[in-house]
């Protein structure tokens, strides 16, 4: 049987790191990564294209990366991107838009320890990305831990154990067991029927990401707006809560609408939705022009509003984007 032909893009992070007088810097290729994991059942080419730790990861590193991947897509059956796990979730999610209708799965990986080290996670995460970049269906994935994700809904949430990352509010689309890579067919995207992927990098990172807290100074929202902030995620209270009694991030909110600047309001938990509409201190915001995020991450809510706002999207367009669901990111009610 012909053996599917896989391509690594490596792009440096923890995985490739080895130690220096200045601490753990990327330096393994990513032929040496797979000399180090040994023997998979794949014909595996490999581009290693950037060398980074992912905190210097940016939207500069995203169009790079898109760009590689949409053009070599055709000639893979899959596609592995090693990367560092600190900003991960972000450029999955950022690549879930850049990167719509992909005909073939894109696994991105990483691990918590560099892969020259005995007890790495590295080699099981690697092997685990080319299984998923054989059997995935097309899409972005995040493959970690014995788990594959969607890429949209990923968070990093663990700094040094190996269970760093998490699919959040919804379940992993697979799972390693004794079986084998298990899959959960509730999670599954609903394709279209022809794939056929159009690459746009178009962003625009005059964004902010902010989270609430008592005694926050809704002024500094007006600080961001006048020096060219264009678009703000809020990360809330609860199911989307925001104080209108003396500092009244409310009205700051409705100021801020006029000017055409969406404000998406998120949760600071972790789990489940935001909802404005329950309590009056949602209602309110809402009231004001506030864009709920109903179940998306905070890194996807702030990637598709990147996206959305580079696409040239008014306040207006904005709004109806995040009541679509795009690429997954989002569970949206049904009425």
């Amino acid at each position: 049987m012909k053996k599917k032909k896989l391509l690594l893009i490596s792009t440096g992070g923890t995985i490739a790191s080895v130690a220096s007088n200045t601490g753990l810097v990327p330096k393994e290729s990513g032929r040496q990564m797979l000399e180090l994991i040994g023997e998979v059942p794949y014909d595996v080419e490999v581009h290693d294209i950037l060398q980074i730790d992912s905190s210097n990861m940016q939207p500069e590193e995203w169009e790079i990366i898109a760009q590689e991947i949409y053009h070599n897509r055709l000639n893979y059956d899959g596609i592995v991107l090693s990367h560092g796990t600190d900003t991960m979730a972000y450029t999955a999610s950022m690549l879930s838009f850049m990167l719509q209708d992909i005909e073939i799965p894109v696994v991105l990986t990483g691990s918590q320890v560099p892969i020259n080290v005995v007890l790495s996670d590295a080699p099981d995460n690697l092997r685990l990305a080319f299984v998923a970049a054989d059997l995935c269906q097309p899409g972005i994935y995040l493959a970690f831990d014995g788990k594959v994700m969607r890429g949209c809904r990923t968070v990093k949430v663990r700094t040094t154990n190996f269970d760093a990352f998490e699919s959040v509010n919804l379940q992993p689309v697979a799972q390693v067991t004794s079986d084998g890579l298990v899959f959960n067919d509730q999670a599954q995207l609903k394709l279209a029927p022809n794939l056929n992927c159009k690459l746009n990098t178009k962003v625009d990172h005059h964004v902010s990401l902010v989270k609430l807290f008592p005694g926050f100074d809704p002024n500094l929202l007006f600080a961001m707006a006048d020096n060219g902030c264009r678009g703000i995620v809020i990360e809330a209270y609860g199911l989307g809560g925001m104080n209108f009694i003396r500092r009244n991030i409310v009205a700051v909110i409705g100021e801020l609408i006029k000017r055409g600047i969406p404000v998406i309001a998120t949760s600071q938990c972790l789990y489940e939705r935001s909802d404005l509409t329950k309590y009056e201190v949602g209602r309110e915001a809402l009231l004001q022009g506030a864009i709920s995020a109903h179940d998306m991450t905070s890194e996807s809510a702030i990637t598709k509003l990147m996206w959305g706002l580079g696409q040239g999207m008014d306040l207006d367009e904005i709004a109806k984007f995040f009541e679509t669901n795009v690429v997954g990111e989002v569970t949206l009610s049904v009425n």
